[in-house]
């Protein structure tokens, strides 16, 4: 493989998923970089020993991408990124998610990355620069740890939260901004008889009105990218996509298969870009 053409991977440890991607990219004079994605891998923790989860779900990336560790040009970690210990560099998840999603959707002009213990609105430019950001507190009954409690508490797989909350025809809104006060909104509404589909889709409502907010305050623009665990969430991006229309704040809201990926793809990218730099420098000194 010439210095040209790179392999490289991204991994993104977060707080319930481990992310893996592979990519490779071919950097031609005068064309612009052609990315092939060769395996993306999400392995849930749940109360596996992480540094195994890491180790497993990066040899099954290889496996399925077909290459072999000394294939491998640079190895880029992001999140919780510390027990990746085979790793050559660190990315920032801000930074990551910005590229992974200019990656999956180039005309955005902003990313809500959805994780398990917040949520971060970022507005970036075509270069995946990151211009400005807002957050919700960690207590905040936004995040996908709330979701995934409230799931339990209902007797839902997370899996089926999207499609039951489209069925909601009367969704009932949660009013606290606390989670645990939250939480209690949702025992209260059990005891009353709300239908399920009613509670999810008025979670999600709830939800997507707190991420509106952190958009608006970046002034986000018109297409923004779910990005993190919750990007396949259907009901939740139905419910960004309808509060956004009812609000008439013309945004565009977008989600990709790979979204969940989109950590990890960054971490690849911008592993490629960093290992070109340092073979550039390497030939100057030389």
């Amino acid at each position: 493989m010439t210095t040209r053409e790179l392999i490289t991977i991204g991994v993104d440890v977060g707080t319930s998923t481990v992310k893996v991607a592979v990519v490779r990219t071919d950097e031609r004079e005068g064309s612009d970089l052609h990315v092939n994605v060769l395996a993306l891998r999400a392995d849930r923790i749940r109360r596996r020993v992480l540094r195994g989860v890491i180790d497993e779900g990066y040899a099954a990336a290889l496996e399925e991408a077909g290459v072999v560790a000394d294939d491998v040009a640079y190895v880029a970690s992001t999140g919780e990124g510390e027990l990746v210990e085979f790793r050559r560099g660190h990315f920032y998840g801000m930074t990551t998610h910005a590229r992974g999603a200019t990656f999956l959707v180039p005309q955005a002009t902003a990313v809500l990355d959805v994780g398990g213990l917040h949520a971060r609105a970022m507005r970036v430019d075509p270069k995946s620069r990151v211009l400005g950001y807002r957050m919700t507190s960690q207590c905040a009954s936004g995040s996908g740890q709330f979701l995934e409690n409230v799931a339990r508490y209902l007797g839902v797989a997370l899996e089926e939260v999207g499609p039951m909350s489209l069925q909601s025809t009367k969704p009932e809104m949660v009013s606290s901004i606390c989670a645990v006060l939250a939480e209690t909104d949702v025992i209260n509404m059990v005891s009353r008889g709300i239908a399920t589909a009613d509670i999810l889709k008025g979670i999600h409502l709830s939800m997507a009105g707190r991420y509106l907010k952190l958009l608006r305050a970046i002034k986000a623009g018109t297409d923004v990218v779910i990005t993190g665990g919750l990007a396949g969430d259907e009901g939740l991006v139905a419910a960004m996509r309808e509060k956004a229309d009812n609000e008439k704040l013309g945004m565009r809201i977008h989600t990709h298969a790979s979204s969940i990926h989109a950590g990890a793809l960054g971490a690849a990218l911008w592993g490629a870009h960093r290992h070109r730099v340092l073979l550039r420098r390497e030939a100057r000194v030389s």
